[in-house]
């Protein structure tokens, strides 16, 4: 549209615009085209960046291995001796396939069958695209802070409840404007409160069985804090995986978040008692969460088109008899993987010759809703490369 003396070229970009000075309005003709050819340049000459969505899902399952991700249920884990499986021929039923492509989307059929497909997926070893941590520790708070800090803190060695230090990427988006009081997590291990530094942060953030504090409570919110009276607790510290779930979907709907964490634990809970089956089993229904979760968000249009989804692990574990296991010392439980969904996420799929650290999911994370978090956080890792090589 012609302005006075002047036409602005607007594109599809985040916040690029070029002004072209004209002897007179532009209507029409070689004008227009050498408008066009000053905007293509400029755009051509600054570096690529995405168009940032509204919102963010991310989301976590804890210790969730890169082979059941990519090549489905390992055959000599179903079994009682490697696995602690009491009915073997139950699990191979439900999820032994003779190919990888087929286990895996038997196991997580809205990765394979939506994410993949639809968006991308690091952390494929055999792709040559290997995603690892770089804390060395391979356990939980150690990878929490560096996927949530951008960088591997060598004084966090160990899980015990110390209010994170660093700045979070979610801290930092909350202070950003916009998004104050539209930032929640939400999780099934109770330390998260302390990665995310609740104090400080001043946060929605709600872990393990503590009951939910929103009143007025919606009728879902008093199901919720019912579930977490009533339910059996198998781990003082972490809850079952469908009370963060619940009260995840309960925020949303009442209280319309931008950026939403949702930390789910119960496949470290059962890898670490050695039992394949719950382990296998508790993915499949993150799985179909994370599916009805996506439905929900594409049902409401506040979120419709406008949202980014992110999934990832905080450390992988290792091989063979000892898949249960993750550990300074355990070979392979430096090796994760991470997922990514969305209008601002090339439909690429499984990456290949491109490899990934866990510190830069934080600057992903940020990126995918229009905030710079290297610059409030040099230590940061710099976000995933997301376009086409």
């Amino acid at each position: 549209m012609a302005h006075g003396r002047y036409t602005r070229v607007s594109l599809a970009t985040t916040s690029t615009a070029v002004a072209v000075r004209l002897s007179k309005p532009v209507t029409h003709g070689p004008l227009v085209a050498f408008a066009a050819l000053v905007a293509f340049v400029a755009l051509a000459s600054s570096p690529c960046r995405l168009r940032a969505a509204e919102n963010l899902v991310f989301v976590t399952w804890d210790g969730f291995r890169w082979q059941e991700m990519f090549t489905g249920a390992e055959e000599r884990l179903i079994s009682k001796d490697f696995g602690g499986v009491s009915d073997a021929a139950a699990l191979r039923k439900a999820y032994w396939r003779d190919t990888p492509e087929a286990r895996r989307e038997v196991l997580l059929p809205f990765v394979w069958g939506v994410l993949a497909k639809d968006g991308q997926l690091f952390g494929d070893p055999t792709r040559k695209a290997a995603a690892r941590l770089t804390n060395g520790r391979k356990f939980s708070y150690p990878g929490y802070n560096e996927m949530f800090a951008g960088f591997a803190d060598s004084g966090i060695d160990s899980n015990n409840k110390i209010p994170n230090p660093n700045l979070t990427v979610l801290e930092h988006i909350h202070r950003q404007p916009g998004f104050a009081d539209r930032v929640a997590a939400f999780a099934t291990w109770d330390v998260i409160e302390f990665v995310l530094n609740r104090e400080r942060s001043r946060m929605t953030v709600q872990v393990a069985w503590n009951p939910l504090r929103d009143e007025p409570l919606t009728e879902g919110q008093r199901h919720v804090n019912a579930m977490i009276k009533d339910l059996p607790r198998l781990w003082p510290g972490v809850a079952y995986d469908v009370v963060a779930q619940a009260a995840a979907r309960e925020h949303l709907q009442k209280h319309k978040p931008r950026v939403l964490y949702i930390g789910l634990g119960e496949t470290d809970e059962w890898a670490h008692a050695r039992r394949y089956d719950q382990y296998l089993d508790s993915a499949r229904r993150a799985d179909r969460f994370l599916r009805e979760f996506w439905e929900l968000l594409q049902s409401l249009p506040e979120y419709r088109g406008k949202t980014n989804l992110v999934l990832t692990t905080d450390h992988g574990r290792g091989f063979g008899r000892d898949w249960a296991n993750h550990s300074a010392t355990t070979e392979g439980a430096e090796f994760i993987w991470i997922g990514l969904l969305g209008p601002d996420v090339p439909p690429l799929g499984v990456r290949e010759g491109i490899e990934a650290t866990q510190s830069q999911v934080a600057a992903t994370l940020g990126k995918l809703v229009g905030v710079d978090f290297p610059s409030a956080a040099p230590q940061a890792a710099p976000p995933l490369n997301l376009a086409k090589p």
